[in-house]
C-alpha cells in the first residue's frame, strides 16, 4: 500500500441504498444533495461520492438531476467529485454511465463484479413506509443481482478513461482484487489504483476487522506500493472501520450512504456530521487531512482544469 501522507476523507452523500423512511436526514433533492455535499466538504471532505434522486427519495440516472448537483458543487468549492457508475440494480448500464459519461469527472466509482447486493433486510426494520416505491424495491434485492460482467468493466475503464477519469475501485470481496489485476495487466487500470474495500454488505465480505486487514495483504501482494486503500464498512461499523483503516496507514469514507448513525441508537443529522467526528479520530492519531489539492495529487487526478472535460456542467 502507498501510505498515506495524509488522510482523504471521501463524503459518499446519499447513495441508492438507504431509503427516506429510515431516516429524515437523508439528502433526497438535487438540492439537498448540494448543500449536504457543500457542508461536507467544509467539514473537511477532500471527495465526495455522488448519487443522484428525485425528490421523492427515488435513485435517478437523470442529467438534468445530477447537472443541478455538480453545478452547485464546482461552482462554490474545488472539491474532488466522484461520479457513481454503479448507480443502483434497478438500472441498466447504459443509465449507469449517463452523468460520468456527460461531466467527465475527475473520478467515477468502479464496481468490480457482479455480486449479490442484498438490502433487503431495510424491510424488516422500517415500520412505516413514506412511499409506495420503497418497500419493493428494497425486497427486489433478495431475488435480483447487481451485474457488472468483465465486457461491462471494461467498456467504462475504455469510456470513460479516455476523457482522463480515472476509477474509485469499490471491491466487496476478495476476488474482485483479482479482477482489478486482471485489468491492471492489460493496462485498462492505471497505477496509482484507488482501491475502496467496502465491507459488511450482504453478499459481499463480512465487516470483521480481520477481512480488512486481509484485503489490505492480498493487494499488496498484487500491487505493491502502486495503490492507495481507503476503507468503510456499511451501517454500525462505519467508524470502526474508518479508524482502523487510517491506522494502517490508509484513506476514509463516510456519508449517509454507507450509514445513517452517529453512535449507538443516534441517527446522524448530516454527512458534516459525520466527517467531523472521523477528522477528529483521524487527527488523534497525529495524522493530517488531505486538501482536494493534496488528493488530486496523491491519485494523480488530472485537476479541474485538466485536459479531458471537466465536470462543470
Amino acid at each position: 500500500m502507498r501510505a498515506a501522507e495524509k488522510v482523504i476523507i471521501t463524503t459518499a452523500v446519499t447513495g441508492s441504498v438507504n431509503v427516506p423512511s429510515q431516516s429524515s436526514h437523508l439528502p433526497l433533492s438535487a438540492g439537498q444533495v448540494a448543500d449536504a455535499a457543500l457542508e461536507a466538504i467544509e467539514a473537511g471532505s477532500a471527495i465526495v461520492h455522488l448519487h443522484a434522486r428525485r425528490p421523492d427519495g427515488r435513485p435517478t440516472f437523470e442529467v438534468e438531476v445530477f447537472e443541478k448537483i455538480i453545478g452547485r458543487i464546482a461552482a462554490q468549492s474545488d472539491a474532488v467529485l466522484n461520479i457513481t457508475t454503479g448507480g443502483s440494480t434497478a438500472m441498466t448500464m447504459e443509465q449507469r454511465l449517463a452523468a460520468a459519461l456527460r461531466f467527465r469527472p475527475e473520478l467515477a466509482s468502479l464496481n468490480m463484479g457482479s455480486m449479490n447486493f442484498v438490502f433487503s433486510g431495510i424491510a424488516d426494520r422500517v415500520k412505516e413506509w413514506k412511499h409506495d416505491w420503497e418497500k419493493p424495491y428494497v425486497l427486489n434485492t433478495y431475488a435480483h443481482p447487481f451485474i457488472n460482467t468483465f465486457d461491462k468493466i471494461e467498456h467504462t475503464l475504455r469510456t470513460l478513461g479516455e476523457h482522463g477519469t480515472r476509477f474509485e475501485f469499490e471491491c466487496y470481496d476478495i476476488g474482485h482484487l483479482y479482477s482489478l489485476a486482471y485489468f491492471a495487466d492489460k493496462g485498462l487500470a492505471r497505477p496509482p489504483l484507488l482501491i475502496q474495500g467496502v465491507f459488511g454488505i450482504l453478499g459481499g465480505i463480512g465487516a470483521d476487522h480481520e477481512n480488512l486487514e486481509h484485503m489490505v495483504r492480498i493487494a499488496d501482494k498484487l500491487f505493491g506500493d502502486d495503490y492507495a486503500f481507503s476503507a468503510f464498512a456499511a451501517g454500525r461499523g462505519q467508524m470502526q472501520f474508518a479508524t482502523h483503516g487510517a491506522w494502517l496507514g490508509g484513506h476514509v469514507r463516510v456519508g449517509l450512504e454507507d450509514s445513517l448513525w452517529i453512535g449507538r441508537g443516534r441517527l446522524a443529522e448530516s454527512n458534516a456530521q459525520q466527517v467531523t467526528k472521523i477528522r477528529g479520530v483521524i487527527e488523534d492519531l497525529g495524522k493530517e487531512i488531505a486538501t482536494p489539492a493534496d488528493a488530486r495529487r496523491m491519485l494523480a487526478l488530472r485537476g479541474i482544469d485538466g485536459a479531458g472535460g471537466s465536470t462543470t456542467p
